[in-house]
């Protein structure tokens, strides 16, 4: 976006762009703001409905999440990702064990730690479900220039970080 000016008038465009009206701007968040509150809710409801099809709550489902995309991790490493209490998070592990989605394994460098481990076998009737998802998701990346879909990935990376904060701000 910035630095995108070959002499056409990309400059004005986007020295426009910054002076634009506060009301404007006000009227954009505030629709920014919606549609956020819009998507979030969504995706709830979304993951609500792929967690019940597992026989799972959606703090399990998620927690199954986040052990597919960062590996085996020990339950305290577990508690920091989530913010659950430690004692929280072992009844988490134990309800997860027993529905055959996590199996605790002994630490590869240091038998004293015990990691929790997704079990991928038992995923892998999800597979459809979220390839669904993916399809949708790329048909309306088609909509976008790759411009804006950076753009849009640094809002979201923005608002991700922001999230984070405010919830370990309601931890304390």
């Amino acid at each position: 976006m910035s630095g995108s000016s070959s002499g056409t008038g990309g400059d004005k465009t986007e020295a426009k762009t910054r002076a634009e009206a506060p009301k404007e701007r006000t009227d954009a968040v505030e629709r920014l703001t919606a549609a956020g509150r819009e998507n979030s809710a969504a995706t709830v409801m979304f993951h609500s409905a792929v967690a019940a099809r597992q026989g799972l709550s959606a703090t399990e489902s998620k927690t199954l999440d986040l052990l597919e995309r960062g590996g085996p991790l020990t339950a305290k490493e577990l508690a920091a990702r989530t913010e659950l209490a430690p004692a929280s998070v072992t009844g988490l592990v134990d309800r997860l064990e027993g529905k055959g989605f996590v199996r605790r394994v002994k630490h590869p460098t240091d038998k004293r730690r015990v990691l929790i481990e997704i079990r991928r076998e038992k995923l892998a009737d999800l597979a459809a479900v979220f390839e669904d998802w993916k399809r949708e998701v790329d048909e309306l990346c088609e909509e976008f220039t790759v411009a804006e879909l950076e753009t849009v990935i640094r809002f979201f990376q923005g608002a991700t970080e922001r999230q984070r904060r405010a919830t370990a701000r309601l931890a304390e």
